[in-house]
C-alpha cells in the first residue's frame, strides 16, 4: 500500500528567543522598607569605610610631614602635604574664610541627597557603589573643612614642570564614584535601547 504524501515542510524561521511568559512579564514587587534600609545600611558602611580611610591617612600625612614638605616616591609623584581651603583644584580658595561653610554645607546637602537616591534605588548595585564612593568621598573633605578648616592634600603626580593639583583619598573615591555613574547611566541606555 503506497504511503500518503506529506506537503513539503516550509523552512523553520529562527524566531529568536521564546516570547516570555505572563509570569515573566509580571513587575518583581518592590522592595520592602526593611529590605531597603538593609540595602541602604550596607551603602553606607561602604561610605564609612572610605571616610575611616581618608581621615587616616590624612592624620597619617599631618604626623609624618611637614607643611610643604615632599618625599619622592616614583619619579613622576611624590607624597606631600598641602592645604586647600577652596574646592576641587583649589577653586575658591581664596574665598576669605566664607567658603569654609559654604562648601560644607554643599557637601552636606549632597549627602542628603544621595541617602535618598541610595533608599529609593536599592536593587541597582553599579549605581550604589557609585553613590557611596561620593558620598563618602564628600563627607571625608567635608570633615576636614569642619576639623580643619581646609582640606589635606597628599597627593602629587607630576611630569617635569607640569603637576596635577594635590588630592587625597576622598578625591579618588568622588572620582571612582562619577565614574561609575558614567558606566551606569551607559549601560542603563544600552538596555533601554535593546528593549
Amino acid at each position: 500500500m503506497p504511503r500518503p504524501v506529506q506537503p513539503p515542510r516550509s523552512p523553520r524561521r529562527d524566531l529568536g528567543p521564546a516570547a516570555p511568559s505572563a509570569l515573566a512579564l509580571q513587575a518583581a514587587p518592590a522592595p520592602t522598607r526593611r529590605q531597603r534600609l538593609r540595602a541602604l545600611a550596607g551603602w553606607l558602611l561602604l561610605a564609612a569605610a572610605l571616610v575611616l580611610l581618608d581621615q587616616a591617612t590624612k592624620t597619617w600625612v599631618l604626623q609624618q610631614l611637614a607643611y610643604a614638605q615632599r618625599i619622592p616616591v616614583l619619579p613622576v609623584f611624590d607624597l606631600t602635604l598641602l592645604f586647600n581651603t577652596g574646592a576641587a583644584f583649589s577653586f575658591l580658595a581664596d574665598g576669605g574664610g566664607g567658603q569654609r561653610w559654604l562648601f560644607t554645607g554643599i557637601a552636606l546637602a549632597v549627602a542628603v541627597f544621595i541617602l535618598r537616591w541610595l533608599y529609593t534605588h536599592t536593587g541597582q548595585r553599579l549605581l550604589g557603589a557609585a553613590l557611596a564612593c561620593i558620598l563618602g568621598g564628600a563627607l571625608g573633605n567635608a570633615l576636614d573643612r569642619l576639623l580643619h578648616g581646609h582640606v589635606v592634600d597628599f597627593l602629587l603626580f607630576y611630569w617635569r614642570d607640569w603637576y596635577f593639583p594635590a588630592f587625597n583619598v576622598a578625591d579618588i573615591a568622588i572620582t571612582c564614584g562619577a565614574l561609575l555613574l558614567i558606566l551606569d547611566e551607559i549601560l542603563r541606555s544600552r538596555r533601554t535601547r535593546h528593549s
